[in-house]
């Protein structure tokens, strides 16, 4: 069987949808039986650390790019310990100093490289740049892309939408599009009781209220002051129906997003959960009635198929990525417009106890095609094809 090296920055506990993708793999993998592992940076101490088959170095931590790790691009003893493992093929997840440190090994040993694009980082140069040069910044960010994928065995991204955009950079390599698989069991009410769902609410005050939700990392690309402006519009007619929205996250927006709450004055209406581990996400899923969402930054957009997973409705800005994921008015709801959002938030609210689990249950069974068996299978295939190549 082939023993697979997946290569990236940061792994769990953190939360971030890399680090979802990077995990689904890893167990997805070893629960066929494969030798798999995950080379990634250590956030606990500053040694190397082996452990369940994770391989942690040492780096530090960059605060101004959100607690982004960085390594040194060669660590003597984790290329001894990685040589041993005899890999077949490396899976690189990022573009950091994991992801360098993985194409020297892959040159050294010559393993084939599969290289995963997840993120759109013209969309991230703002934390470097601060608006200064940021046209130039952003140039170079699509030649760093080009160079990094011609140089792999095989590419990957994870929608057509980014696969048109790589195409526009220049890159000519063939590109897999296979989305991000999840487990479809993770979401659902299993690993909790309605009792502890009832409890929350009690102990909360959230009884007989109406929960809006947003997971992820609080920063600027995500346009969450987008909903709680359209939240706060949609307060401003008095519902009957009394609301909270919950934020479950943490971020390098989240103080500005708390002075917006209070300049519009839904302080009151709103909770700033924190970070939370991967096992609780679910839990907020299901303890809500309403996803939302005005980001137009996501590659595909796994905490929406999360949500839906859930049977959780879900509102979001239009956006080219999601057409696979959201069917408007029958699996979720779109608005096209920032100033739409509230007239939609309140319609939905409004909607009868039948419809909204008729939708519900639409958006469930309709990302069960993101299901891991799907992910692995697809992912293999890749696997297959970069080893092949070496033949």
């Amino acid at each position: 069987m082939m023993k697979i090296g997946l290569f990236v920055d940061a792994y769990v506990p953190e939360i971030n949808g890399v680090v979802t993708s990077t995990k689904t793999l890893f167990d997805a993998f070893r629960a066929h039986g494969y030798d798999i592992y995950v080379i990634t940076t250590n956030p606990f101490d500053k040694t190397l650390m082996i452990k369940d088959n994770v391989i942690r170095i040492p780096g530090i931590e960059l605060k101004k790019l959100y607690g982004y790790r960085a390594c040194w691009i060669y660590n003597r003893k984790a290329v001894n310990i990685i040589k041993s493992l005899h890999l077949d093929v490396i899976h690189v997840q990022t573009e950091g100093t994991i992801g360098i440190f993985a194409r020297i090994l892959a040159k050294q040993f010559n393993i084939p490289i599969v290289y995963t694009y997840h993120t759109m980082y013209i969309d991230y140069t703002y934390y470097v740049t601060k608006g200064i040069l940021d046209p130039l910044a952003k140039s170079l960010v699509k030649r760093l892309s080009k160079v990094l994928a011609n140089a792999s065995t095989e590419f990957i991204t994870t929608s057509e939408k980014t696969k048109k955009a790589l195409r526009s950079y220049g890159i000519q390599k063939y590109i897999h599009v296979i989305p991000n698989g999840i487990d479809m069991a993770q979401y659902d009410k299993s690993p909790f009781k309605e009792e502890d769902f009832i409890e929350y609410r009690k102990e909360h005050g959230y009884e007989d209220t109406f929960l809006l939700l947003s997971v992820g990392r609080i920063a600027k690309e995500k346009s969450l002051d987008v909903c709680l402006k359209e939240y706060a519009e949609f307060l401003k007619d008095k519902p009957t129906k009394k609301t909270k929205f919950l934020i479950v996250g943490d971020g390098p927006a989240k103080e500005e997003l708390e002075n917006l709450c209070v300049q519009l004055g839904i302080l009151d209406h709103v909770e700033f959960v924190g970070k939370v581990s991967h096992e609780m996400t679910s839990f907020y899923y299901n303890l809500c009635d309403l996803y939302i969402s005005a980001s137009t930054s996501e590659t595909q957009g796994l905490t929406f198929i999360e949500a839906m997973a859930s049977s959780l409705l879900v509102i979001c800005q239009y956006d080219d990525n999601l057409n696979d994921v959201v069917i408007d008015g029958k699996t979720g709801f779109f608005f096209y417009s920032e100033k739409e959002c509230h007239n939609l938030l309140k319609r939905v609210i409004e909607m009868s106890p039948e419809e909204k689990a008729r939708i519900a249950k639409n958006g469930h069974d309709h990302v069960q095609k993101y299901s891991v068996d799907i992910f692995y299978e697809s992912v293999k295939e890749v696997y297959h094809r970069a080893i092949r190549s070496r033949w």
